[in-house]
């Protein structure tokens, strides 16, 4: 049966009655500076807590690389009201949930609990904000736990060990070259006065951007907020990341070694940052190559020719220019060498030949019901609202995305293709087994 590709309209029509608005957000600011934006979303009687922190492996230089990430671990263990290992027990007692991660730019903090259970949250919160333990005797102990997560990534992940090398191939200047985990030196040698000043500088709430969603009264969260956070001092502003990557003048190719059964492969293209214009022509480029068994690379390279057996591409979030990525595994008896050609060959024929407006809608309407999809969920508010006001400057613009999507034609794709997919532009990395005597 031939596939029905509705054109966008049609869809915003289906879905415009669920739609979320600009107007459901409502937001305040503490008079430290903490900035909070709040959806009232009684659909379930649960609610959560996004906390986005300005901070990530970018803030960091060498000497202290990791560090963004070590927080993120000892924000866990104790502050001075609810003690080691109580954030969890607490958090659990009152039926939620909480998660963590750091990238380069930001590190997110995730609460899920029952509305019930709203104003444990803020006071655990404040707390940790306030009055985190860097107890030198837990300092030593999380730090053996974070030196052990570095070297089990690189021994047990072929890609993590492969993207590191890449990461420092590509970027030579700005801090985007050093892994978020952090150099296994800096690492063992971080001081307290180190670690002291990073916490200060950084989790300071002038430095942070919360998101509330779910089961609770906007007037509700601006008081628990008052209470529990705003008796936080502001610090002053961090420094500014002033460090701007030179542009690439060649390829740059890397090869490292260790045992697998087939080469990995990934190929790396500088690109701009989030509030660029081109980022929503690459967001559909990304997905013309590789999202599902349709897109360019999977049909010509995993179905029809069967060189490859992983292909997949990431054009992430970032505050400072990037890369635009390719990631694959070769076939068995497949060498990187055809198989990092087939892809110059796939790409070669955007470049030239462009794409289809039919692939373009089909990446369209993808793009739109994923979006709903996602603010559909108290979970997928917090997360994209937050995304947009931390990357893209202001929370408002997450609603322009339909529209912005909806904007890109098929010569914008091909135009951002032709400007960042030249062979000066990119960095080659490939994982193998050595082969030589």
């Amino acid at each position: 049966m031939k596939k029905i590709i509705l054109p966008l309209f049609l869809l915003l029509s289906f879905i415009s009655r669920a739609q979320m608005k600009a107007d459901d957000v409502k937001t305040f600011t503490l008079k430290n500076g903490m900035k909070f934006l709040v959806v009232e979303d009684f659909s379930i009687p649960n609610a959560n807590m996004y906390l986005f922190y300005k901070v990530g492996s970018r803030n960091e230089h060498q000497g202290i690389t990791g560090l963004s990430h070590f927080f993120e671990h000892m924000m866990f263990n104790g502050a001075k009201k609810y003690g080691p290992k109580q954030f969890d027990r607490t958090m659990e007692f009152n039926g939620g949930a909480n998660n963590a991660y750091t990238t380069e730019n930001v590190t997110v903090y995730t609460d899920w609990f029952p509305a019930s259970a709203t104003e444990t949250i803020f006071d655990l919160e404040g707390d940790r904000i306030a009055s985190l333990s860097i107890d030198p005797k837990m300092v030593e102990s999380e730090r053996g736990v974070v030196l052990s997560e570095r070297s089990t990534g690189l021994e047990n992940s072929p890609w993590r060990l492969l993207s590191q090398s890449m990461q420092a191939t590509a970027f030579q200047e700005h801090p985007y070259h050093w892994p978020v985990i952090g150099y296994e030196d800096d690492m063992k040698n971080w001081t307290q006065a180190d670690l002291e000043h990073y916490f200060k500088t950084y989790y300071a709430p002038n430095n942070c951007v919360v998101v509330v969603s779910g089961a609770i009264k906007f007037d509700q969260v601006k008081q628990f907020a008052e209470k529990y956070l705003e008796p936080i001092p502001a610090q002053p502003a961090p420094p500014v990341v002033h460090i701007v990557e030179p542009a690439q003048k060649g390829e740059r190719r890397i090869t490292v070694q260790k045992e697998v059964a087939n080469p990995y492969l990934m190929i790396g293209y500088h690109t701009p940052e989030s509030k660029s214009d081109d980022y929503y022509a690459l967001n559909i480029l990304s997905s013309i190559l590789s999202s599902g068994e349709s897109s360019r690379l999977y049909t010509s390279l995993v179905d029809q020719q069967q060189i490859a057996n992983q292909i997949f591409t990431d054009y992430g979030d970032s505050f400072d220019p990037g890369l635009f990525n390719i990631y694959a595994v070769a076939n068995t008896n497949v060498s990187e060498v055809d198989l990092e050609n087939a892809i110059y060959t796939e790409i070669e024929k955007i470049k030239k030949d462009g794409i289809s407006e039919r692939e373009l809608q089909k990446i369209k309407n993808q793009k739109l019901m994923e979006f709903y999809g996602q603010v559909e969920t108290i979970n997928g508010k917090s997360n994209n609202i937050g995304t947009y006001e931390v990357f893209f400057g202001d929370y408002k613009k997450m609603f322009d995305a339909p529209k912005n999507y909806n904007k890109v034609t098929v010569a914008d794709v091909q135009h951002v293709a032709k400007k960042y997919f030249t062979k000066s532009n990119r960095t080659v990395g490939v994982l193998k087994t050595n082969v030589e005597n």
